[in-house]
């Protein structure tokens, strides 16, 4: 098969094969299934599971629940109890995500925009981590830990070194890359070397990462002084990233340097020879090596690539949000990376919009939490039915009574 036929094979979903390239098995016909959907099914299944996020506020109402104990006889008291609640429980998460337009003070009313980037900052980079080895063909599930050994390597060079301003903070983020790419590269080696499968070896490095930073915060080196505590000392301000706002926003240039990232990761897939060679493996591995492609080269790569954008991850959000090592310095965003991936379909810009919509649904919980009493376990629902509906196109399409392209133009 010659490159352009391989390039031909990899773009086109209807003759994607999975990353064995034997008959897809369940897990490489989902990964299959959520790589080639499109864009309009991602908005829908949003939609879906903001609507039933509705129905689980309203059901935990205690207005509502009293209601519904006498909807026969007064009806209206119920409908109104469930749109005073939904209402009300949505407005105050788009305020506290986007513009809170009854503050007092324009600072006010714009810190929830700037709370929603800062949140979705590091979402983005590991959530184009994931997305790169989906493109791959590989599921790389360890971002959580690759992000821990970008934070330790580049906190490590934070406070323990003492350099130029500029040269400190390059230096940091180049450890915080290095750091994740090193991690993710074991996952990448093992599958080239012996076909260790990367879901099971990336989630075991998951644990061993979380263990090896609490390991590093008991030691002098790692331990701030005069804390019992596990944290690590406070990075210098050389090595911090600069506020893009000023002292009283958290926003940081951090996000500048992801925008970029997504933008490189944009060029490598689709101007770089590179990124074909990533793309056609992930289509169909037998195919690409009978073009001359090495696939084990390729998944080494990609798994480097990987990491390391998660690594960064790490690095700009402990040298822009938090200025500390703890055990939790990564919290949820490895996992909530993948998410971010799935919904932003694998593609550099879907990420970026997807990783938006999840910083926001973060940002603006808090609010909703605290303004009007809502769980904000209803966010943490919302985010995994989104993962649901994405993960069924069919029922999406059966909801909203849309056609599949692929049967129609199989009928054709």
């Amino acid at each position: 098969m010659s490159a352009q036929q391989t390039e031909a094979h990899a773009d086109d979903p209807d003759q994607q094969a999975p990353p064995s390239g034997r008959e897809p098995g369940r897990f490489g016909a989902a990964l299959a299934a959520v790589r080639d959907g499109s864009g309009l099914l991602s908005l829908l299944a949003v939609v879906l599971a903001l609507v039933v996020g509705a129905v689980l506020i309203a059901a935990a109402d205690p207005r509502v629940q009293e209601t519904a104990t006498y909807l026969t006889a007064r009806p209206s008291d119920f409908f109104a109890a469930v749109g005073s609640a939904v209402g009300g429980a949505y407005t105050a998460l788009l305020q506290g995500s986007f513009l809170d337009w009854t503050a007092g003070s324009a600072t006010r009313v714009v810190r929830p925009l700037t709370e929603t980037l800062t949140v979705a900052t590091p979402l983005i980079a590991a959530g184009l981590g994931v997305a790169l080895g989906f493109r791959a063909g590989l599921f790389n599930i360890g971002a959580q830990g690759q992000i821990i050994l970008g934070a330790v390597l580049a906190g490590w060079i934070g406070f323990a070194l003492d350099l130029p301003v500029g040269l400190h903070l390059l230096l940091a983020l180049v450890g915080g890359v290095v750091g994740g790419a090193l991690w993710g590269g074991i996952a990448g080696g093992l599958k080239a070397r012996t076909g260790a499968h990367e879901v099971i070896v990336t989630i075991m490095l998951n644990y061993v990462a979380l263990r090896l930073v609490e390991f590093l915060l008991t030691l002098g080196a790692f331990q701030r002084e005069g804390q019992a505590n596990p944290i690590s000392p406070p990075v210098e301000a050389s090595a911090q990233l600069p506020q893009l706002l000023g002292s009283g926003f958290r926003l940081h240039a951090g996000l500048l340097l992801v925008l970029l990232a997504a933008a490189g990761v944009w060029w490598l897939l689709e101007r770089s020879t590179v990124g074909f060679g990533l793309r056609a493996v992930g289509a169909n591995p037998a195919a690409a090596r009978t073009a001359g492609i090495s696939v084990p080269r390729s998944y080494v790569t990609v798994m480097l690539l990987s990491g390391g954008l998660a690594g960064l991850a790490g690095a700009v959000h402990l040298l822009g949000t938090e200025d500390s090592l703890t055990a939790g310095i990564a919290g949820s965003f490895g996992f909530d990376a993948i998410t971010v991936a799935l919904l932003g379909r694998s593609r550099p810009g879907g990420v970026v919009l997807a990783g938006l919509l999840f910083g926001a649904l973060q940002a603006g919980g808090v609010s909703m939490q605290a303004r009007t009493g809502t769980p904000i376990d209803i966010v943490l629902v919302v985010q995994s039915l989104i993962v649901l509906f994405i993960a069924a196109p069919p029922l999406v399409r059966a909801i909203f009574r849309l056609r599949d392209p692929q049967a129609r133009g199989a009928r054709a």
